[in-house]
């Protein structure tokens, strides 16, 4: 893989911060082409890399992060202690985009009042559809 030189952010918003970066999110998988397809349709990504032991995607190869998908034998056996939450400029239209790609809703406790819709991905990892939001705090 190239080297990724993408800016570094510190805490006042500057570069030259932090030497650290999230570069990847590492998902295991039993259908690793079917996980990065689903994927990829859903953040409008592409492959980046492939082979039988991994399948990396992206948004391209110098937009961090990324997401691996890493083959298991093991089914997943409870709730993902990590998930990714996604913010879209409408929350009830990429729902049904999304279980038209093949994710579903699922409840794991959250009250009925709750601004986000839980979803799982074709494997059961579960994700979260949030309301429009712009800021990490909004």
């Amino acid at each position: 893989m190239p080297d990724v030189a993408a800016p570094r952010w510190g805490r006042d918003g500057q570069t030259g911060g932090m030497t650290l970066r999230f570069y990847q999110l590492a998902v295991d998988a039993h259908d690793l082409p079917a996980q990065a397809r689903f994927w990829c349709a859903a953040l409008d990504w592409r492959v980046l890399y492939e082979d039988e032991n991994e399948i990396v995607i992206g948004a391209d190869e110098n937009a961090l992060p990324g997401i691996c998908f890493l083959p298991v034998p093991e089914d997943k056996a409870v709730k993902n202690r990590l998930h990714i939450d996604l913010s879209p400029d409408d929350q009830a239209a990429e729902v049904e985009r999304l279980i038209g790609l093949g994710a579903r809703r699922i409840e794991v406790g959250q009250p009925s009042d709750v601004t986000w819709v839980v979803l799982a991905d074709p494997e059961g990892n579960e994700f979260c559809v949030l309301r429009p939001k712009r800021t990490l705090t909004d």
